[in-house]
């Protein structure tokens, strides 16, 4: 698991002081670029490794806090009922979070159509910057029947 998507995972509104104490259990160094650093320009997309395991068992090593992953998990469940290939008719939307175009998963990694961790990471990063967490996403989700 990456420094940034512990960050993101520990960090709902931005704060750092979750994050610290997951990186630490996950024994990494929380690094001292600030959070809001421009990143290099251009940078290329970096694709995940492939992670063994269900898209489930990926998504918990990916998301350790335990409430964050049930929310989570029940937003994904909802979405695509855990596959990774799900494509809405008539939408479009795909993948395991529904994105539409899911062509954005691509902000994630180039093998965004066939990784799983690669559309977990993307949407962990919409849920935490449009809602705050994957609970609050969650609770959006139950208010409106989308998110």
């Amino acid at each position: 698991m990456t420094v940034s998507a512990l960050r993101r995972i520990a960090t709902p509104k931005k704060t750092l002081a979750g994050a610290a104490v997951a990186l630490t259990a996950a024994g990494l160094a929380l690094s001292s670029t600030p959070a809001h650093a421009a990143a290099p320009a251009a940078a290329p997309a970096v694709v995940a490794p492939a992670a063994a395991g269900s898209p489930q068992e990926i998504a918990k090593k990916m998301i350790p806090d335990p409430a964050q992953y049930a929310a989570f998990s029940k937003i994904v469940s909802h979405e695509s009922g855990w596959d990774a290939t799900a494509t809405n008719s008539s939408s479009g939307a795909y993948g395991l979070v529904q994105a539409l175009p899911g062509s954005k998963m691509a902000s994630a990694g180039s093998d965004w159509k066939t990784n799983p961790a690669t559309q977990i990471e993307w949407g962990l990063d919409y849920m935490n910057d449009r809602y705050g967490s994957p609970v609050e996403a969650w609770n959006f989700w139950q208010a409106n029947g989308w998110y």
